[in-house]
């Protein structure tokens, strides 16, 4: 069922008011992949009214329509960071928008919370408290580094003006929150909010203070440390941090959902399509990715320096049943338009379905080491033998001709697994994959894994043997995605990846993006600072052309010469990969 997002679906619950009103910078697809939708349905199924207002045009009073809701109004940006998603690592502006009906990108604006709270306050004086979230709230909720500005910023809670920041994926958070504004109870002690305030709270950590960390990089490597490690869900303490007379308190985060908590969550009825209202603006090419998508898992134990799930989503994995999963899919096969393919079964990382860890539990973030860098932790726990039992319990749908692994799967794991991660890739690559496999080693010299927190390229090339091993009678291929200009990466990095490209794969990349700042992230860090995690110096590129160059180098070079099986090898044709630049510079 929807959720109201017009006056006349108010109006047909004979509802006075909304009790919520949600506003987000997405179209409002009902869907476990719309973090407004989970929202939404999470508190309609614990009795709250919560209404939708998608993508408010803001150039009239659109935002104004269903009136003021009597408990708080809740502004996201959408599934992404407004910036990221309105523009180009080179700063160019993306025409193309997937959550947008009609595709042209066009109703999200730039800084998207900022702007929907001020639109907010702009026709309701002294309204209800606004509260932010989302992944743009969560990831600027502390002093952050801002791509579009070249510098760092306040907390967004102070730039938008708001009320009450919840971060992370917030279900506890933000029932807890309704729950206390509804019976008039203080809400400033509930884990996962931040607010503002006049003073520091006792118990909590000062970390460096806006004005600290501009004056001195040093002290922003530090906040943003105290940062991390108290973003995990267990023994996390409360922060306070200074922005000119005031203060950002930082609540420690929500307890870490249960399965069945996570099952619960997933076993709402989400009708899985673009709401009306919307849908006659256009088609929403996302729908066609996520309609028979499954979410079997959250968080991220892989903890690269340049993704920001482990501070949004948790570096905790934590799963849902397989019973949930199959009760979601006997759901999905039955809709008129299903056609025989679930899309994809998966998370952030596909292959981290029922990981665990033996410590996260009790001690949460090891200060000193990570879970797979720069190798599979001994506490880890894990076996692929688990998603090969869904995958296979799925498959025995009649209705299903084909289940896809589309999340993107990590090859080190599978390497580390002696017992079951060879026969994991058997399985997925019979049954799951059709021609092609994507996987990210992002680079291949050393010392920019290295940088980036990723594994070794020794440990990418004896994936790749045993999957061309496995796959050569299947006629399939790797697919893999590469990233350039990542602190760290020089020019000189840019052309060994090339060099090993030509040299190793029998494939063109699928992808080569440019490195991102984006908020929150120890990339971001190094980038900003032009510093590794340790303090020492690091060659950070940013010049745009320069940054658009390195990626010029390896598309340019593969789409000029149409690799074949034996690759184009760029030393026998000029020489030296030096003379080789200098020849393609002059192109």
């Amino acid at each position: 069922m929807f959720l109201p997002t017009t006056k006349e679906e108010i109006n047909k619950l004979h509802w006075e008011k909304p009790d919520i009103i949600l506003i987000s910078g997405d179209v409002y697809i009902d869907s476990p992949f719309n973090g407004s939708a989970v929202i939404g349905n999470w508190l309609t199924l614990h009795g709250f009214k919560v209404a939708i207002i998608a993508q408010p045009d803001i150039n009239s009073d659109d935002i104004a329509r269903l009136g003021e809701p009597s408990l708080y109004w809740a502004v996201s940006a959408g599934a992404m960071d407004s910036l990221v998603a309105n523009y180009t690592a080179t700063e160019k502006f993306r025409n193309e928008d997937d959550l947008t009906p009609g595709g042209i990108n066009n109703k999200r604006p730039d800084r998207a919370c900022m702007v929907y709270t001020n639109l907010i306050r702009r026709y309701f004086k002294n309204t209800k408290p606004i509260v932010l979230g989302g992944i743009e709230a969560s990831l600027r909720r502390v002093v952050h580094y801002d791509i579009k500005d070249k510098k760092l910023r306040r907390s967004l809670i102070f730039d938008a003006k708001a009320d009450i920041l919840a971060y992370g994926m917030a279900e506890k958070t933000m029932l807890e929150l309704s729950y206390a504004l509804r019976d008039n109870k203080d809400y400033h002690d509930i884990k996962g909010l931040c607010y503002i305030s006049k003073t520091p709270k006792e118990s909590y950590i000062n970390i460096p203070s806006y004005e600290e960390c501009v004056q001195d990089k040093s002290l922003f490597r530090e906040m943003f440390k105290a940062f991390y490690v108290n973003s995990a869900y267990v023994n996390s303490k409360g922060l306070n941090q200074k922005h000119d007379i005031r203060y950002l308190i930082h609540n420690p985060p929500q307890p870490q959902l249960t399965q069945e908590e996570l099952d619960k969550i997933y076993d709402m009825d989400f009708t899985r399509e673009v709401h009306p209202y919307y849908a006659k603006q256009g088609n929403v090419k996302a729908q066609e990715t996520i309609k028979f998508s499954v979410v079997s898992h959250r968080g991220c134990c892989g903890e690269c320096n340049f993704c920001a799930i482990a501070v949004h989503q948790g570096k905790s994995v934590i799963s849902r049943s397989k019973e949930s999963i199959i009760k979601e899919i006997n759901k999905l096969v039955q809709k008129p338009d299903f056609k025989g393919y679930i899309s994809d079964i998966g998370g952030p990382t596909g292959n981290m379905y029922k990981i665990s860890c033996k410590v996260h539990g009790t001690t949460g973030n090891c200060k000193n080491k990570r879970c797979l860098y720069p190798k599979v932790c001994e506490n880890i726990v894990f076996s692929h033998d688990k998603q090969v039992d869904l995958l296979s319990e799925v498959a025995k749908n009649n209705k299903i001709k084909k289940v896809f692994v589309s999340s993107g799967i990590r090859h080190d794991l599978i390497m580390a697994d002696k017992q079951n991660g060879k026969r994991y890739l058997e399985y997925l690559s019979k049954n799951n994959i059709s021609g092609q496999l994507k996987i990210a080693p992002e680079h291949t010299s050393d010392n920019v894994l290295e940088s980036m927190g990723k594994p070794k390229q020794t440990i990418f090339l004896d994936f790749m043997n045993e999957f061309n091993r496995i796959n050569q009678p299947l006629d399939q291929f790797l697919t893999c995605y590469f990233m350039v200009d990542h602190p760290g990466c020089s020019l000189y990095d840019t052309e060994d990846l090339l060099l090993f490209i030509n040299q190793n794969l029998k494939f063109r990349p699928e992808q080569v993006q440019v490195f991102t700042p984006t908020p929150s992230t120890f990339s971001t860090l190094m980038y900003y600072t032009e510093q590794d995690l340790n303090g020492n110096d690091i060659f950070v590129e940013k010049d745009r052309n320069a940054r658009m160059k390195q990626k010029l180098i390896i598309t340019q070079s593969l789409s000029r010469h149409n690799t074949d099986s034996h690759g184009f090898h760029y030393k026998k044709k000029f020489g030296s990969r030096r003379s080789y630049y200098t020849r393609f510079k002059k192109k």
